[in-house]
């Protein structure tokens, strides 16, 4: 069993950064692939971006493509998303997700992931 708890969001303007961190308990953490979702008001959840166990592949979604960034810290127990140049539409509640069946490729569907953490809001003011 792995949990999962979310921190650093808050309230933002546009072009500014902020940067989350998902804590992870459990030794197991480390062979899993991770990934950050967001969901908006109304929206369905979406993918953010996605990482391996080791941290050698990252996957990202086309909207923060060269704005976001995951990074993991495997001795720490923790996963983070850098979050640059930050838009309005990136407002959001913002989840990390650990994926126990995979470990080097990281998929982008919900519901291919086991544990999810709280969420933190994270809000961008125009």
């Amino acid at each position: 069993q792995v949990q999962l708890v979310e921190s650093g969001g808050g309230l933002v303007q546009a072009g500014g950064s902020l940067r989350l961190s998902c804590a992870a308990s459990g030794r197991t953490f480390s062979s899993y692939a991770m990934g950050w979702f967001r969901q908006a008001p109304g929206k369905e959840r979406e993918f953010v971006a996605g990482i391996s166990w080791s941290g050698g592949n990252t996957y990202y979604a086309d909207s923060v493509k060269g704005r976001f960034t995951i990074s993991r810290d495997n001795a720490k127990n923790t996963v983070y998303l850098q979050m640059n140049s930050l838009k309005p539409e990136d407002t959001a509640v913002y989840y990390c997700a650990a994926d126990r069946n995979r470990r080097i490729v990281v998929v982008t569907t919900p519901y291919e992931y086991d544990y999810w953490g709280q969420g933190t809001q994270v809000t961008v003011s125009s």
